[in-house]
């Protein structure tokens, strides 16, 4: 049985964890039909192709060292039927049907004596489009690495593995314990030791960008109900990169002073007064080098203050490029971004009694979580059913509302927001204000002749 101690940042991701606070982050993947693709037949295949990815067979267990520690252990029990099901949704619109359900299935935590992933098979009740969602703990991957598990499900990706799976099945996995050896033991107590020093630094920075005054922002701020609401959304790719080509920096900038002129237009619909102080937003950032063997989370973040106080579309972008500027300037060691990084300095001890009190401050240092994941560009299908979309879906932190995630594919920017059921109960106008503001900066960038 093949064993693998949980990285600092996997470990704080799963202590973070309560019932109103589940720590798993998913995607709503949306298929249109196929002739001769029937339910029964993508559930098995579905099913098959998770049970073929290794890491979809492990779970987590207490270790005795390090003290605090867990591992991930081969469940030498695992069945793929525990974890994958289909679901009939009702007569309706069908995104519309998917997104309500989805919502009500991401409010459920998994469960902690299996492999912590789920994957549902929400089906039309006529030959329409079908839907996947998918469900992984965050200790298991951070969003690139969930890309990369998943992924597994689609025809072109499992068909391009197949010969690799087959020689992964033949060959066992030689066992490693988790009781470290006296050389181990020693090698671990320096790195401690060099990990402290680290982390001061790091934890100095954390320390400096936290905040005491919380009242600016309540719109995104809620005492946690337990209930999750998912709301979707759909931007035209070449809109963001021709404003990109015309205003400079990336497209990611956009998409962030997108997100600011809607989160505008949403408070002030709501009849509120704007923040007095712009709602900070913390910008994921993927440590993990290309071609990386780390399986866990390998992560930093960005901070920036989102101008919703600036009325002017335009404008904003330009304070969000110049804010994203800075940051990458600084590198992502430095601000309450740096949390992640300063995590997985910490001994194992400190996430298991710590995570409570780690998590109670996030409001701290930001408001919502906005972040990007990156998808295959080539065109993907599942049992020959072309994928439309994939919205994708983020973890809410203790005392937050929203958590918007944005992904491309298709020539189309999807947009998954993640709320609190009860404070947001206006969610599906907010994806509708991320569609108007996109339009109206849009129509304020100057035209850009088409090269000859």
């Amino acid at each position: 049985m093949s064993t693998e101690l949980l990285a600092p940042l996997d470990l704080a991701f799963w202590h973070l964890e309560s019932d109103a606070h589940p720590m798993h982050l998913g995607a709503l993947a949306v298929f249109d039909p196929a002739p001769g693709a029937s339910a029964p037949q993508l559930l098995d295949l579905l099913g098959a192709r998770a049970a073929a990815i290794p890491r979809l067979r492990m779970r987590v267990r207490d270790v005795l060292l390090p003290v605090g520690g867990a591992a991930w252990f081969t469940d030498k029990d695992f069945e793929v039927q525990r974890h994958v099901t289909r679901v009939v949704l009702p007569e309706g619109d069908f995104l519309t049907e998917a997104g309500r359900l989805a919502g009500e299935l991401m409010e459920q935590p998994l469960g902690r004596g299996l492999p912590p992933w789920r994957m549902y098979l929400l089906d039309s009740p006529g030959d329409g489009p079908f839907a996947v969602l998918v469900k992984l703990h965050h200790a298991l991957a951070d969003g690139m690495r969930a890309v990369a598990i998943g992924a597994g499900i689609f025809d072109q990706i499992a068909s391009a593995g197949a010969g690799r799976g087959a020689v992964n099945r033949r060959t066992p996995v030689p066992p490693r314990s988790w009781l470290p050896g006296p050389y181990e033991v020693a090698g671990m107590a320096r790195e401690r030791l060099g990990e402290v020093g680290r982390a001061l630094g790091v934890g100095a920075s954390v320390v400096r960008a936290s905040r005491l005054d919380l009242r600016a922002t309540t719109a995104l701020a809620a005492r946690s109900s337990g209930t999750r609401r998912l709301a979707t959304a759909e931007l035209d790719a070449a809109t963001v990169q021709r404003i990109r080509r015309t205003e400079g920096g990336t497209a990611n900038d956009v998409l962030l002073a997108v997100v600011a002129g809607a989160l505008r237009r949403w408070m002030l619909e709501r009849g509120g007064p704007l923040p007095g102080a712009d709602p900070r937003a913390l910008v994921p950032v993927s440590r993990r080098r290309p071609g990386g063997a780390a399986t866990g989370n390998k992560l930093s973040a960005y901070l920036l203050g989102l101008p919703v106080g600036e009325p002017d579309p335009r404008e904003r972008l330009r304070l969000v490029r110049t804010g994203m500027n800075r940051n990458k300037a600084a590198g992502p060691l430095r601000g309450a971004g740096a949390v992640a990084v300063l995590a997985d300095q910490l001994p194992a001890l400190a996430h298991r009694f710590g995570a409570p009190l780690a998590g109670n401050a996030a409001r701290m240092l930001f408001d919502i979580l906005v972040t990007s994941v990156p998808l295959p560009r080539s065109a993907l299908s599942l049992g020959g059913c072309p994928l439309r979309a994939v919205y994708p879906m983020a973890p809410l932190a203790r005392g937050q509302a929203l958590a918007i995630a944005l992904s491309t594919y298709g020539g189309r920017v999807q947009v998954g927001l993640v709320a609190d059921g009860k404070a947001l109960p206006d969610l599906d106008r907010l994806a509708t204000a991320l569609r108007e503001e996109l339009r109206d900066l849009h129509a304020l960038v100057p035209t850009v002749p088409a090269p000859a």
